[in-house]
């Protein structure tokens, strides 16, 4: 799951970024309005946690462009001002959900699931694939009915290819799906981790699910047959 934090409060925005990427999610960071409303037209995200005074343009305002823009990620504004006024006018301007500061960690992460469960879109909690079986609410994948031991990152790497089977999955795009923006594209980082996804996957299920695409990236397919890389192409 990818998630913008905007907030301008460096070290907030750094404790917010921690705890976040330590459960396995992937976190841009924007420091003022503008900045997050551009990373918002650049890249999808799962959620959007969006403090309300910011430099150049505050979080209603933030909220209310992307709605007229017919964005509809969930957007959780997070702030000190918890007037009922400054609420209203949150969830009128377009936020799905408010939480004040100070705040537990735990309810961030446990209002974060709530809003990815209802989506911009349809989103699926169970995800099948041949033997695989992954729980997005559980956090855990199976392997014909048993368990498989992944790191956080693993997890994601594999959500990715189940949300896109059969399709080819460029690294380019599971270095901005599965890190973050600032990776760097010439990194070996994705081969390697496909490549300790793939072998746990190999040992679990007896078979090569994740498969090479020579030039190009990977495909979670179960046939060896010839792969068309003119054809679905994962975005």
């Amino acid at each position: 799951m990818k998630i913008l934090c905007v907030e301008d409060d460096r070290k907030v925005a750094g404790f917010i970024e921690q705890g976040l990427k330590e459960e396995g999610y992937v976190v841009d960071i924007a420091t003022d309005g503008e900045e997050a409303v551009t990373l918002a037209h650049v890249y999808e995200y799962d959620v959007i946690l969006l403090d309300v005074v910011l430099p150049k343009k505050n979080g209603f305002q933030i909220a209310m462009e992307l709605r007229r823009e017919g964005r509809n990620t969930p957007i959780m504004m997070l702030t000190s001002r918890d007037a009922v006024e400054d609420v209203v006018r949150g969830l009128d301007s377009g936020a799905d959900d408010y939480l004040a500061k100070p705040f537990r960690f735990d309810e961030l992460l446990a209002r974060i699931r709530a809003l990815s469960r209802r989506g911009g879109a349809e989103r699926l909690e169970v995800l099948r694939y041949g033997p695989l079986t992954l729980d997005r609410l559980r956090h855990q994948v199976l392997v014909n009915d048993r368990s498989l031991d992944l790191t956080p990152k693993e997890f994601q790497i594999v959500e990715f290819f189940l949300l896109h089977p059969e399709q080819v999955v460029r690294r380019t795009t599971l270095l901005e799906k599965v890190w973050d923006m600032h990776f760097d594209p010439e990194s070996n980082v994705v081969d390697v981790h496909v490549g300790n996804v793939r072998r746990k996957l190999l040992k679990a299920a007896g078979e090569n699910i994740i498969q090479t695409v020579r030039g190009v990236g990977f495909t979670l397919r179960r046939e060896r047959s010839e792969i068309d890389v003119t054809g679905a192409v994962a975005q």
